[in-house]
């Protein structure tokens, strides 16, 4: 605050003193002890709505266009920064050998050229080495740098083609993380790889985090709970990468653009995720479908007890659900809600939705094999 303050006021000065040399230049005052009374009715008011040009629009001179370029630096790549900076002086350097012999030169060329020439040079050092710095970082043998200039991170790599591969590395999506799954099954040892957060998920989980919504906002501090439990678990490796794609827009866009650029795979719960990763060649890892994989096997004529807590679809129907969550949609059994019971599967249906199972009671089946006999 009192660096904004000090910033408006020096704003106001440097306004005040233009708008005193533009009264004196328009009315030939010399110095202010020359100054008369039909020049200070021009001078003063000049100076006025100087002073208050300046006060008004110091904000937009100063404040704003810093905080901006602040912003802007942040999303440079820090590769990029330093190759521009470099760049920068080279060409500045190439630009003051160039100055003596271009002053030599007649007027008015001698007097322009220079000054010509420290703004071409510098464009150029900075344009070529933000272009071309990642076959002059090649050639002096950093590996770590990415195609597009992206400092990518010191994971475990192998070669292939010619270009880096980024290996056992997985992309967590921002639904994967709420869903919060990824870190029991972290728990379990099954999961060799690097886990990698870009630093975009983690942004839309704290502005899901900070949403005026109770159930997004739960939702949003649930995903950064889990991700400090992951970084808790002994064995399990996470990640955090700086890296934001600025070909891509949305946040699907740019999981996708930057795990096709480490050759790494992403793990999540998003189905049109899933589809669009897919079609452009990203190994994708969903947690539903390994939930569904892992779900236990049965098969018609088994046996088992369910709890019936609701009623089904069709009449007289009644539904429980296993321990892992599968639905088991038992015939006749209405008339037993809220009982444990036990039930004979009759049939087993894999849906997009994971696995239904049909049962039956046991004393239903039971009279039905009775009737059978009799008949």
């Amino acid at each position: 605050m009192r660096w904004a303050l000090l910033l408006r006021g020096l704003v106001t000065f440097v306004f005040v003193l233009l708008g005193w040399e533009l009264g004196r230049q328009l009315t030939g005052v010399e110095a202010l002890e020359s100054l008369t009374l039909s020049s200070a009715r021009l001078i003063v008011p000049l100076v006025i709505i100087s002073g208050v040009v300046g006060l008004v629009g110091a904000p937009w001179l100063t404040v704003k266009p810093a905080n901006a370029l602040r912003s802007s630096l942040r999303q440079i790549p820090t590769v990029q920064l330093m190759a521009a900076t470099v760049g920068m002086a080279i060409g500045l350097a190439i630009a003051a050998l160039l100055a003596y012999p271009l002053s030599l030169l007649p007027n008015p060329f001698g007097t322009i050229l220079p000054f010509v020439g420290v703004i071409v040079m510098g464009y150029l050092g900075v344009t070529m080495m933000v272009l071309r710095h990642r076959e002059i970082l090649n050639f002096f043998r950093f590996p770590n740098v990415g195609e597009e200039g992206r400092d990518l991170p010191k994971l475990p790599l192998f070669a292939k083609g010619g270009r880096p591969q980024y290996a056992d590395t997985m992309l967590l999506d921002t639904s994967v993380i709420i869903d919060g799954r990824i870190a029991d099954v972290a728990e379990t040892g099954f999961l060799w790889a690097v886990l990698a957060v870009p630093r975009f998920i983690l942004n839309e989980l704290q502005y899901i985090a900070d949403s005026a919504e109770v159930l997004r906002r739960n939702r949003g501090r649930r995903g950064l709970e889990i991700l400090d439990r992951l970084q808790k678990i002994e064995g399990v490796s996470i990640v955090f990468l700086d890296q934001d794609p600025a070909e891509a827009q949305q946040v699907d866009e740019k999981l996708v653009f930057l795990a096709r650029e480490m050759s790494a795979a992403i793990v999540t719960n998003d189905y049109n995720l899933n589809r669009v990763a897919k079609l452009q060649g990203v190994r994708v890892l969903n947690i539903n479908e390994l939930a569904n994989a892992v779900k236990s096997v049965v098969l018609p004529g088994e046996e088992m007890t369910i709890h019936v807590i609701q009623e089904g679809k069709e009449m007289n129907q009644g539904v429980g659900y296993l321990d892992d969550g599968t639905m088991v949609v038992v015939e006749q059994g209405r008339r037993h809600m809220g009982a444990r019971l036990s039930v004979r599967v009759t049939k087993v249906l894999q849906t997009n939705a994971g696995r239904l199972i049909f049962a039956i009671p046991e004393d239903v089946q039971e009279r039905r094999r009775a009737y059978e006999s009799v008949r």
